[in-house]
């Protein structure tokens, strides 16, 4: 069960239900970098979501740590895109743009699709089976309507055609954007639903057919879907 932190309507942060979602942080790792890694995982699922609110004090309360690494954290946060500092106002989470979108979705696409024309021509029996065992496992979290673990999943899949491509800056690249593609794909999971699935069954196989043109192809036709899905519920939802 989904455990429902905010109230509807409201653009303040509720703790109720907060440390169920993070838990509070475990020493010794260093507070605000475990603060900070904290809080953004609470924004890439969308448990805080774009727009809200952030108050120091419940966050700090909640994650069992001092309000300094919390301040530290959102300061990063804002460093890095994620939040806004609004003088007089305070800290808000990050509401992206459709520009924004565009352009990150867009880079995912080149990064993706030659990982998925190289991984038709270096992935090997093991990666792709586990591949295939990602398939099933997102398409059971897609009929339990489990949206988090759909999206985990689906981070997983992409992430380990990218590792079968075996070029290491490419890995490292698709990284570094990896938590922003989760952003925005969590809010149109559950309208891509099997048909992401099918699409990836469909890439896989090509990948193992050792077809490198019909893996980058497909693969580009997939990320651009992913697109233009984000695009038509952030309209609607505007």
């Amino acid at each position: 069960m989904k455990v429902q932190f905010f109230e509807t309507g409201s653009s303040h942060m509720s703790t109720r239900g907060l440390k169920t979602a993070a838990g509070q942080i475990q020493r010794p790792v260093p507070l605000r970098e475990a603060a900070y890694e904290a809080i953004l995982d609470l924004i890439t699922t969308r448990t805080l979501s774009p727009g809200l609110h952030l108050v120091e004090t419940e966050l700090a309360e909640q994650l069992g740590v001092s309000r300094q690494p919390v301040r530290e954290a959102i300061q990063r946060l804002s460093n890095e895109g994620w939040v806004e500092l609004r003088p007089g106002y305070g800290a808000f989470v990050h509401t992206p743009t459709e520009t924004e979108a565009d352009q990150l979705l867009a880079v995912r696409s080149l990064l993706e699709t030659e990982s998925a024309r190289l991984a038709a021509e270096n992935a090997t029996p093991e990666q792709i089976d586990h591949l295939r065992e990602l398939i099933d496992s997102g398409r059971s979290e897609t009929t339990s309507g489990n949206t988090e673990a759909v999206v985990r999943v689906n981070s997983e899949f992409h992430r380990s055609i990218t590792v079968a491509s075996g070029n290491k800056v490419l890995t490292e690249l698709a990284a570094q954007v990896d938590r922003r593609v989760r952003w925005y794909y969590t809010p149109v999971a559950r309208i891509r639903g099997s048909a992401s699935w099918d699409e990836h069954e469909q890439l896989l196989d090509a990948v193992e057919a050792r077809d490198p043109g019909r893996a980058g192809t497909l693969m580009s036709e997939h990320t651009e879907r992913t697109r233009l899905t984000y695009n038509e519920h952030a309209q609607e939802e505007g």
